[in-house]
Order: structure tokens, then sequence, then C-alpha cells
């Protein structure tokens, strides 16, 4: 499974069930990459604040090695500064943003949030 999360600010509990997801299918034993595209990349700088009630599960998460990010997107958004400082992982595979077909062609099946 390859999970993107677009969640806005607003959209908080599409972020988290990215995090909740990722786990869960990787507990199982099964290929997961959690991918935080558009202005879900901002997300990274928000659970990386060890005062956001997340920040546990986000760094589980992040030490399984699951986590990537959009490289346009993070720019665009302003993020890139967060991404660097969580020594986060960047696609940049279709001109800079994550490559959805490169995803489907190593079979990974996509779930948008």
């Amino acid at each position: 499974m390859a999970i993107f999360v677009h969640a806005s600010e607003k959209e908080m509990g599409r972020a988290i069930h990215g995090l909740v997801y990722a786990q869960e299918i990787h507990d199982a034993g099964n290929k997961v990459k959690l991918i935080f595209d558009g202005e879900g990349t901002l997300w990274i700088g928000r659970f990386e604040d060890s005062s956001h009630p997340m920040n546990p599960l986000f760094k589980k998460v992040k030490e399984l090695g699951l986590i990537e990010v959009c490289e346009f997107c993070a720019e665009s958004f302003g993020a890139t500064d967060d991404v660097k400082k969580a020594n986060i992982s960047s696609l940049n595979g279709n001109e800079g943003h994550a490559s959805i077909a490169n995803l489907i062609e190593e079979e990974y099946q996509i779930i948008t949030l």
C-alpha cells in the first residue's frame, strides 16, 4: 500500500489515520509507504512537535522508515525545512512530485486521504 496524505490543517483526522493505517499495515507484515503530499506536507512539522498528541505515533511510524514526502509540494507549502529537520526522504520521480505511476509499477495499491 502507498498511502498519500493530502489532509489540510482542518483535516487532522485524515492525517492521523494515515499514521494509524501505515502502522497497522506494517504490523500485519505488509509493505507500506506513507507519503505526505500537497498541503499534507505541513503535518510533518506539526507531528514532529513533541507537544502534539500524535507525536509518539508519528515517531514510531517514522522510525519504521515508512514516511516519505513529495519534494515539490514540501517546497511549495513551505515545509522543506521541517522535512529536513525530521530527516525524512523526499520523492521527486514525476518532475519533482511523488510518482504514482512508479508506485503502481512497483505493485503498490494507492490510498489517498
